[in-house]
């Protein structure tokens, strides 16, 4: 069977077969052998409906062609229709091939130009003709070397010019290989950015129009690729500096003292010889950390994606396109596979910092085509996505590690997730068996020696793809993107989403939960594979979806946001973060959802990327949508529909009752995981960042100085707080950890819960808080932060077999507190002071540790912030499922009451703390209010209007009463 993309696809219905219905049909009758061999191109078939039929139109319309085989010979038909579908796939690969060497061509060179190149050339041959030689002799040397021709145009008119030719491509090569290396060194200062708001040096100054200059020229998506700096590899002393920095809030003297004698020991004794392999790999290597990253911290994870590591992105809430659920799915799959061509054809403009400091693009290389697929073993490693006291954690460790301490008082652990990402861990007491030994007896970690521990998950990723897969009650369907060369209008693929839900058809056995495979563990998944869909139409129907540009799912429920009902953005959340744990396909790059309302969001997988780039594809995907394709005052898609495009296509299944034991067990845990997860998504309208930075803070340490606070308030102690950052102005940059929890935030937060430091203390400390967070996040940006280095320090020490207790130490804190601010704007699609309503709230993520929060925000705009808080209902840490008798709410109330009395005063007078204190209580409540209805009568503005014109009103709702004007 032949296929546009030049594969077999069999196993895939409404085509007419044969009785046995395989593909081929072979008919034995009267001696001939007959054999049938189908197209799937689009447009082959007119008039056909989702459901398989036997009509012999359709089947002429569908075949390729066809052979007899007769005693006389082979007779050959073939069909003009389906080959001519072929021709035109062909030119349009061809065609992208041709923009891809060009695309290489113009990147290459960047940033000079083929233009650039003609004008040297002609500046070389007009000094020639003008008698100036600007060679200095270079040109004669090179006619010279020229060998001698015996052709009619080896003129010595035509050697000088190929010598002027040859000798003005050598000057503009190593005038671009000169600029490049300049903007290199360039983009290598980031003192710009430890530099105040309007204290701008006069070194930056002149930094600033140097990189204006040599980045002038419009550049293409991947332009900048190789004029950004390599990730440096900070030294050992700074970073266990500022990790003993990060930890001194979190442990008393004596755990301090430790600590730091095995932060000295390390740094004398181990880390040099661990360092010098880092160095050299940085020196080798593109990027010193991503590449065992994605391995380690995702890959190699074995347990479930859904809740563990996918993360969910929303739709406009506050503005609503249309009603029509085929209708909005056809402008929005339309607007994806137009940035999909832009990004193959690298239009789409470099993110920029400051307008001037580009971004790295590569994590964007597989947003489309790409699919994670399961491996099977990994030798002895520990899950890497594991929650330290879980039962397949107490497990490995009865299995694996007789010693499951690591002698200090402390369980091996490492629930820690880096924006949804994982933290390796491996065992590094006592021998297991099947470990070999390194040197001074210290056991290899098999995860890095053994042979068996290379196979994990691997990112598919294909060139292209012409078609999306699409889920609907229980049914797989495969929906064409393009008719021969062309892109479907937006009115043809709702008619085509349109056919999908109104098909009748019931789903095969075992199909309905065939994608919870993706949502449960993955070994279990990777087995399943192997065993169930090697061959065959469930091998054939499986490459349709994983070799779809992105997967598509028709949700029959709806989800929208409603300000008059709280509990409508978390279900919102929720359905987004693991839907019914079966109708999303976990493996894919994302997932698209359509509710029956018309809204959409997404599902992502973590491993190809992190979450500002698919929020590129989203504010792209979005603006398109609302302000360049419209819909019609009915809620359609604007245009007329072709009637005659060939319908979906059905994917067909043979699953077996084995595999569907697998598909019951696997649905089960991602249930179990799904239902333990709260989710609390809400908006925060009083302000957002126009009023803080009219404050002179950052938005970003204003939100994590809030969450210190909240989080103090909630459990009476601090934790370690993981922040993500990225480091992007380094080729093949993805993230690094922001140690939130600092010093300086623990004394300010224990000034205010203490409340009896005056205003001026507090304004202080509140100062010193914010410049360490924002110092904090610089350096993690600019290559100087903690965990990553630390990590790789890791990875390397397991390569070598050796063992270092501070590493151990370091690697099993748990992140109980991991918070993400979400991008927002990376495009201009539209202006948002005219257009305030059209903000996304962004995503979020399940819980990192069990007995933790995740807490993802965006601050959307001027005047609002949205945030998404999630915990575990089987953790008493995080009170999801508290009795609200085992809490004295009354003094939690008084003590926001008293917290709202000491603050009114210093307010008043400091905009500033103003308004920190009007957003402090939000962050709380939304903690707080899950330990029993009656923290939800407390209004969840209480905390913050203090010092406001509507001081008076708060006053009265909440009866506070304010008093002692010198706190």
């Amino acid at each position: 069977m032949v296929s546009p993309e030049g594969r077999g696809d069999t196993g895939q219905s409404d085509w007419p077969q044969t009785r046995t219905g395989a593909n081929p049909s072979r008919e034995w009758s009267g001696g001939q052998h007959k054999a049938t061999y189908f197209s799937r191109s689009p447009g082959a078939v007119h008039g056909a409906r989702c459901q398989p039929t036997p009509r012999m139109a359709e089947a002429h319309q569908a075949v390729a062609f066809q052979f007899t085989v007769t005693p006389d010979g082979v007779d050959f038909q073939l069909s003009r229709e389906a080959l001519k579908h072929v021709y035109l796939s062909g030119i349009n690969s061809w065609k992208k091939r041709l923009i891809r060497i060009k695309n290489g061509i113009l990147r290459g060179v960047y940033p000079g130009s083929p233009t650039s190149w003609l004008v040297v050339i002609m500046a070389t041959v007009g000094s020639s003709y003008c008698n100036v030689d600007i060679s200095m002799g270079l040109v004669c040397h090179i006619q010279r070397c020229l060998p001698e021709g015996c052709g009619p145009y080896q003129t010595p008119q035509t050697r000088a010019l190929l010598s002027m030719a040859i000798f003005s491509t050598g000057v503009w090569m190593t005038g671009i290989f000169f600029f490049r290396q300049t903007l290199k060194l360039l983009l290598s200062y980031h003192g710009w950015m430890f530099e105040m708001h309007g204290q701008t040096s006069h070194f930056t100054k002149v930094w600033a129009i140097c990189v204006r200059l040599l980045s002038s020229r419009r550049p293409m998506l991947y332009s900048f690729q190789t004029s950004l700096p390599k990730l440096p590899v900070p030294s050992v002393p700074a970073t266990i500096q500022r990790y003993l920095e990060s930890v001194r809030p979190l442990l008393d003297n004596e755990e301090y003292y430790r600590m730091e004698m095995l932060a000295k020991e390390f740094q004398d004794k181990t880390a040099p010889r661990l360092q010098k392999y880092l160095v050299l790999k940085s020196w080798w290597a593109t990027n010193y950390v991503s590449d065992w990253w994605e391995e380690y911290i995702y890959l190699r994870g074995r347990t479930p994606l859904v809740v563990n590591s996918n993360y969910y992105v929303m739709d406009f809430v506050l503005v609503k396109n249309t009603d029509v659920q085929a209708a909005r799915l056809g402008n929005i799959v339309h607007a994806m596979i137009m940035y999909r061509r832009k990004l193959d054809r690298e239009e789409i403009k470099p993110v920029m910092a400051l307008g001037m400091v580009p971004m790295c693009s590569y994590q964007m290389e597989r947003m489309f085509n790409t699919t994670r697929i399961p491996g099977k073993k990994t030798g002895l490693l520990l899950p890497l996505n594991e929650r330290y006291g879980s039962a397949q954690h107490r497990a490995w460790l009865s299995a694996n590690d007789p010693a499951p301490h690591t002698g200090q008082g402390r369980p091996r652990q490492r629930p820690g997730k880096a924006g949804s990402s994982w933290v390796i861990e491996c065992a590094v007491g006592e021998p297991v068996p099947g470990w070999s030994r390194g040197k001074g007896g210290a056991p290899c970690c098999p995860a890095l020696a053994c042979p068996l521990a290379s196979v994990a998950d691997v990112l598919q990723h294909l060139s292209d793809s012409r078609h999306v897969a699409v889920y609907h009650k229980g049914r797989f369907f495969k929906v064409w993107l393009y008719e021969g060369s062309r892109l479907l209008k937006p009115r043809d693929l709702e008619m085509q989403f349109q056919r999908i839900l109104d098909d009748p058809s019931l789903p095969q056995p075992g199909e309905e939960r065939l994608a919870a495979l993706t949502a449960g563990g993955r070994v279990e998944w990777a087995q399943a594979r192997q065993a169930f869909f090697g061959s065959g139409k469930n091998k054939a129907s499986l490459d349709a979806i994983e070799r779809a540009a992105f997967f598509v799912a028709l949700d029959e429920e709806s989800h929208h946001y409603d300000p008059e009902d709280e509990a409508s953005l978390s279900l919102y959340g929720k359905a987004l973060l693991h839907g019914n744990c079966y109708n999303r396909w976990f493996d894919k790059s994302f997932t698209l959802i359509s509710f029956k309302n018309g809204h959409v969001g997404l599902n992502t997988e973590h491993a190809w990327a992190d979450a500002p780039i698919i929020g590129h594809l989203w504010e792209f995907v979005l603006g398109t949508d609302t302000f360049h394709l419209g819909y019609t005052e009915a809620g359609h898609c604007i245009g007329k529909s072709n009637s005659m495009l060939a319908p979906p296509q059905r994917l067909q299944w043979d699953i077996p009752d084995q595999c569907q034991a697998v598909i019951e067990s696997s649905y089960q845990v991602a249930k179990a995981l799904a239902d333990d997860v709260e989710l609390y998504c809400f908006q925060f309208l009083p302000f957002g960042k126009g009023l803080i930075k009219k404050c002179r803070t950052s938005p970003d340490a204003f939100v994590q100085i809030a969450l210190q606070l909240a989080h103090f308030r909630d459990r009476g102690r601090f934790c370690l707080t993981y922040e993500a950052s990225m480091t992007r102005m380094f080729r093949e940059g993805r993230t690094e950890t922001v140690r939130s929890c600092t010093s300086e935030s623990t004394a300010f937060v224990q000034a205010m819960v203490e409340g009896t430091h005056m205003k001026a203390h507090l304004q202080n400390l509140f100062r010193k808080a914010s410049e360490k967070h924002q110092n904090m996040y610089r350096l993690a940006m600019t290559g100087s932060g903690i965990d990553r280095h630390l990590f790789c320090l890791y990875v390397v020490s397991k390569y070598l077999g050796v063992s270092s207790p501070f590493l151990a130490e370091v690697l099993s804190e748990p992140w109980r507190l991991s918070t993400s601010q979400i991008a927002q704007f990376q495009i201009r699609m539209f202006d948002p002071d005219q257009y305030p309503n059209h903000l996304g709230p962004g995503g979020g993520f399940g819980p990192v540790a069990d007995d933790g929060y995740g807490v993802s925000y965006m601050i959307a705009g001027e005047n609002t912030i949205f945030f998404h808080v999630s915990s575990k209902f089987s953790s008493s840490e995080t009170m999801a499922d508290s009795d609200p008798g085992e809490r004295n709410y009354d003094n939690m109330l008084k003590m926001l009451s008293d917290l709202n009395k000491d603050l009114e005063k210093l307010l008043e007078e400091m905009e500033k703390i103003s308004a920190l204190s009007q957003h402090l209580l939000p962050i709380l409540l939304f903690l707080l209010r899950k330990a029993g209805p009656e923290l939800t009568s407390v209004p969840i503005f209480l905390y913050f209007i203090c010092g406001t014109p509507t001081t008076a009103w708060l006053a009265k709702r909440c009866h506070v009463r304010t008093q002692d004007p010198n706190r």
